[in-house]
């Protein structure tokens, strides 16, 4: 089996890689809704691994939209120095941008209650091996995210599933103006830290180089022999459940 590893170069507009993750999303749904003499004849669709960063932008979760008031966004928004938009991820607002490595997994899940906290867990320990690649030792605690210490979190999780098709994921700080965590109490949590591999004393030229190391953390986790495939924007783009 292969996990499809899609890295957009550069900076992308949060609603573009949104939209990418959408059809990716689709792609499972529409597959599910076939009947299951077609089924049969398919396969089901590879998971798929999108890595990128964006410019400044807030997000928050789905528990507070439409809760945050327009001077709240405002203030978020930065006299147009950041972009604010509404997620349906778990979790509260959050931070992503430049030097931060955001990753959503799409993919399909055993239909059973343990299934999120399995996938939220894959993450997170994908998470810490790719940390502990560059000798940073990370850590889950009773809060959500992954931790260099009980005070400074270093990633923040945040999945959404719909008929037991994943998406979102993560948001892995390599080389992250943290400055842009003042704005926010980070994922709702008082008194916390933000950290980077940069704070940690890791310097990293290239998040995609991340971004690779944490595709071969995901597949090593994923049950059976996974392969990392490179691909484009426009292969996954195309993709459909009628191939």
């Amino acid at each position: 089996m292969y996990l499809h590893h899609l890295h957009l170069p550069g900076l992308t507009p949060y609603l573009c890689a949104s939209t990418i993750q959408s059809h990716c999303v689709r792609v499972f749904l529409d597959y599910k809704a076939l009947p299951d003499l077609v089924q049969r004849k398919k396969s089901l669709p590879y998971p798929t691994l999108l890595t990128f960063q964006t410019p400044p932008t807030y997000t928050c979760g789905r528990r507070e939209i439409g809760r945050l008031s327009l001077s709240q966004i405002a203030y978020l928004r930065n006299e147009g120095k950041a972009e604010f938009h509404e997620a349906l991820r778990g979790g509260q607002t959050t931070f992503h941008g430049p030097g931060q490595l955001t990753a959503y997994l799409i993919r399909s899940l055993e239909t059973r209650p343990s299934s999120s906290c399995n996938h939220v867990q894959l993450l997170e320990t994908s998470v810490i091996n790719t940390c502990a690649k560059y000798g940073i030792e990370g850590s889950t605690t009773e809060n959500p995210g992954v931790w260099t210490s009980p005070e400074r979190k270093i990633a923040s999780v945040g999945v959404h599933m719909r008929r037991y098709v994943t998406s979102h994921g993560i948001g892995l700080n390599v080389t992250t103006d943290l400055s842009w965590f003042d704005r926010i109490v980070a994922c709702g949590l008082v008194g916390k830290q933000v950290t980077s591999f940069e704070k940690e004393g890791v310097l990293v030229e290239d998040v995609r180089e991340v971004a690779d190391i944490f595709a071969c953390c995901i597949a090593a986790s994923l049950p059976g022999s996974v392969e990392v495939k490179t691909v484009t924007a426009k292969e996954v783009t195309r993709q459909s459940s009628d191939e």
